[in-house]
């Protein structure tokens, strides 16, 4: 199938911030791309469109995911709209039951959840991470139960086919070949993959014969279906036309030249070489690149609210039980952000409808770091969950930005904190500005305000100090653009 910039695309994720990494890989000149927490109108509204549905099922029973995804699909306009399934590189959640639900009716289905930007990988069927398996590895050490052994195991009673990375980095033909005969037989196609160009390979292959073949993967395979689609975009006028369409774009929004993006957009000519010469190369980075306002004018949503003048403040909420997340938190203290701790009992209160017993301070319009208490050795203590927790953790920023007279920024770690928190602020819908780095997704809100998103085990220490810097950036500071 040859990428065509009319195309729609419809892609479901099992929480936000695989969401937000999702829209950010779509995104192009040619495809509008838009995060949708569902529960408002959620199909592809546009031809070049790409709308990413938050299905918030992470943390659903498997029936429940089911029929979230078969509800999702049911959105989708007849015909020309390619499908995307956002997993967990880590192959959390409810995947089994998810592919089912895509593969009803005799769709076919091709998984590959390698996700190189990261260092993970798959090989024989088996995910690893460096040159661990991720059986080996202690990444499921917050799961009540042990990682599956290889991505077939994580499918469950599905059939599959294994398509070795013999077969992703022979020639097209061998490719093609092999995906046909798995999915002519009924089976999931589980593919190995190492690289950018191996997931563009697999990609290319999975979608000759047409859009009818559903893709499930990470952000690594979102961003290979990115470069895919935008493979396609017409030189020339068009191009012309969509660059006028970007100065557009930035008048309406004001541009936000902060966003430092880790990522580079690849011609068509240099992806076309790329799965040429694919056999042991390594393909660019985690995906393409966007800059702040990028895409047609129409990309966001009418009639924005205009950036505020001066600074606001900006509100740090980490919700993720990451270890890495402390040292990330001393060092934006050490950059002189306010940190508030909340503690966690006051969190889990029994009434939902409460703010926090303990409410944030008045955000002033500096830097405020929002987490719950250091947790203590042993046991949590009665009636403490992660689901409550991340509840009252929203409640008490929800209850702050409504004391706060104007617009507040967010910086939210954690799928289900970012979920959680925007939900409680009546946050429906994002759209893409670009990356700060990979996984670290900054996005708008329809009235004008900043969210970045970023998953819990994503970024090394200077993370979050890298998204603070990036949407607020020193006077003497050089501003980066892609």
């Amino acid at each position: 199938m040859e990428p065509t910039p009319s195309r729609r695309l419809l892609a479901v994720a099992d929480d936000l911030s695989g969401a937000a990494e999702t829209a950010a890989g779509l995104a192009s000149r040619t495809t509008r791309s838009r995060v949708v927490l569902v529960g408002t109108a959620a199909a592809p509204r546009h031809p070049g469109e790409a709308t990413v549905l938050d299905l918030d099922s992470r943390q659903l029973s498997a029936a429940e995911a089911a029929r979230a995804v078969s509800a999702a699909l049911a959105l989708s306009p007849s015909g020309d709209t390619l499908v995307l399934k956002k997993i967990d590189s880590l192959l959390r959640g409810n995947i089994a039951a998810e592919v089912a639900a895509l593969a009803a009716g005799g769709a076919g289905v091709v998984v590959a959840p390698a996700l190189p930007a990261a260092g993970r990988s798959v090989r024989g069927g088996v995910v690893h991470l460096g040159a661990t398996p991720l059986h080996r590895t202690d990444a499921w050490r917050a799961e009540p139960e042990p990682p599956p052994r290889s991505v077939p195991d994580a499918l469950g009673p599905a059939r599959t086919a294994l398509i070795p990375l013999t077969a992703v980095r022979a020639s097209r033909r061998t490719l093609l070949s092999a995906l046909r005969a798995a999915l002519a037989e009924g089976r999931v196609a589980v593919c190995d993959a190492e690289t950018d160009a191996d997931l563009d390979a697999v990609v290319e292959a999975a979608l000759a014969d047409g859009p009818a073949t559903r893709l499930v993967g990470s952000g690594g395979l979102a961003a290979a279906l990115g470069r895919h689609l935008a493979a396609g975009e017409p030189p020339g006028p068009a191009r012309a036309a969509s660059e006028e369409e970007t100065s557009a774009a930035d008048a309406v929004w004001g541009k936000t030249p902060t966003t430092q993006t880790t990522q580079t957009t690849r011609p068509a000519q240099t992806a076309q070489a790329t799965r040429t010469t694919r056999r042991g190369a390594v393909a660019g980075v985690a995906g393409p690149g966007r800059s702040p306002g990028q895409g047609p004018a129409d990309a966001g949503p009418p009639s924005p609210a205009p950036a505020a003048a001066g600074p606001r403040p900006l509100l740090v909420v980490v919700g993720t039980a990451e270890p890495s997340a402390a040292e990330q938190i001393r060092r934006l203290a050490a950059d002189g952000a306010t940190v508030v701790r909340l503690p966690v009992r006051e969190l889990c209160a029994d009434d939902p409808s409460a703010p926090a017993a303990r409410p944030l301070p008045p955000l002033g319009d500096g830097v405020t770091v929002v987490a719950p208490e250091p947790a203590t050795a042993g046991p949590p203590p009665d009636g403490v969950t992660p689901r409550r927790l991340v509840r009252g953790l929203a409640r008490a920023v929800a209850a702050a930005v409504a004391r706060r007279d104007g617009a507040v920024d967010l910086v939210l770690t954690g799928g289900e904190t970012a979920r959680r928190v925007l939900d409680a602020l009546g946050v429906t819908e994002l759209h893409p500005v670009g990356q700060v780095h990979h996984g670290a997704v900054h996005l708008r809100t329809p009235d004008g305000r900043s969210v970045v998103t970023r998953p819990g085990s994503f970024g090394d220490a200077d993370s979050l100090r890298q998204i603070v810097q990036a949407l607020r950036p020193h006077p003497t500071q050089r501003k980066v653009r892609p």
